[in-house]
């Protein structure tokens, strides 16, 4: 009996071992990633500064002024929207490290929903972190996050869910997507609310021209493709036509006029901005992929989407180079330059962005070789 009860008291002690490690290592993921704005950042707001309600939540987020001294338009753009799409992410942190702005004023918010960093879309085994080292040899983390709102934050999901303004009815937790709540609601849920905090934020602020940045899996019929509003067509066309010439291709998709609560047809119809939303190929958002992991996210080298590729099963080219990270983020940042030049000669509205790496640079270096 006594050996028995020393083997209970380890296994208690190994459980409470355990216990704590997971415990920590949870409560660690509510913290926000370190980012270092570069000297082209004039002011750091927050999103509650245009809805109080969200202030001391995990909805609120960091807005980061880059101002140029000459007059302009106003640019947003939000990364994070998805916090497991990384290369909308990481594209906005370049842009907070590296960008200055010259005419006009750009407005960056990396963790659009910053509740969806601090949790993991459940059963889909992703990583916590996506590790990147800068010029000085030093690692820096980003977490890996889930397409949706905490639930710790928002709870319980409703069997069905309406969008607010359309009464578009769809599966119970999209009312925690971020990209389904706009135009949002002062008196909504949590996600609700940050979108309204965004759309004032736009009207307030007179933004021009807005991004949405989104990764979605290879075999997702709009990939390698820019989402625009009617009223944002003309700038999409002019953009991505200069995409093309620069060897990237990029789809035109028009914004459905029957899919709802979406940034490109909300911030559309409800505010002044031109709307656009671009996708990059990512095999970790895919049901077709293997091992889901940290170097699945970074390289997008996958075997089964190399097969799939010849099915004929997808709808973007899959080689064995895959579509890694330094791909998905410069097609963001090119889309970005060229799609604000686009704007700045179609509207009157100069936007000048400099410092900013495209395409060509990226993929001839390593995302971390731009950060601070």
């Amino acid at each position: 009996m006594k050996r028995h009860h020393i083997t209970a008291i380890i296994l208690l002690l190994a459980a409470a071992a355990i216990c704590v490690y997971a415990g920590g290592l949870f409560l660690s993921l509510r913290e926000p990633d370190v980012i270092k704005p570069g000297e082209g950042v004039t002011e750091v707001r927050k999103l509650s500064d245009y809805f109080a309600p969200l202030k001391g939540t995990r909805g609120d987020t960091d807005i980061y002024v880059l101002k140029g001294e000459g007059d302009g338009g106003r640019v947003l753009v939000l990364g994070g929207t998805h916090a497991n799409e990384p290369s909308g992410y990481l594209a906005a942190v370049v842009l907070v490290e590296k960008a200055k702005v010259t005419a006009g004023e750009l407005f960056v918010i990396p963790r659009a929903n910053n509740s969806a960093f601090t949790h993991n879309d459940s059963q889909e085994g992703a990583p916590l972190y996506l590790h990147l080292t800068n010029p000085a040899g030093e690692e820096r983390a980003f977490r890996y996050g889930s397409r949706a709102t905490n639930v710790i934050d928002q709870w319980p999901d409703p069997d069905v869910y309406e969008h607010a303004s359309s009464g578009q009815q769809l599966s119970g937790s999209e009312t925690r997507n971020l990209n389904r709540g706009y135009p949002g609601r002062a008196d909504g849920n949590l996600t609700e609310q940050m979108c309204y905090a965004i759309t004032e934020m736009i009207k307030k602020e007179d933004i021009g021209l807005t991004f949405d940045l989104h990764e979605a899996s290879p075999e997702y019929p709009v990939i390698h493709a820019t989402v625009a509003h009617e009223k944002a067509m003309d700038i999409a066309a002019i953009g991505s036509f200069e995409l093309d010439m620069l060897g990237i291709a990029m789809a035109l998709e028009p914004s459905p006029v029957n899919l709802r609560g979406l940034t490109h047809r909300e911030l559309g119809d409800y505010t002044d901005t031109y709307p656009l939303l671009m996708e990059t190929a990512n095999a970790s958002q895919g049901r077709l992929r293997g091992a889901t992991n940290e170097k699945l996210a970074l390289d997008g080298k996958d075997k089964f989407y190399v097969a799939a590729e010849k099915l004929g099963m997808l709808y973007v080219p899959y080689d064995e180079n895959g579509h890694s990270i330094e791909e998905r983020v410069g097609r963001h940042l090119q889309g970005i330059l060229s799609y604000t030049t686009a704007y700045s000669d179609f509207s009157g509205n100069v936007v000048t962005i400099e410092n900013v790496p495209g395409y060509e640079e990226v993929m001839a270096s390593t995302v971390g070789n731009f950060l601070n």
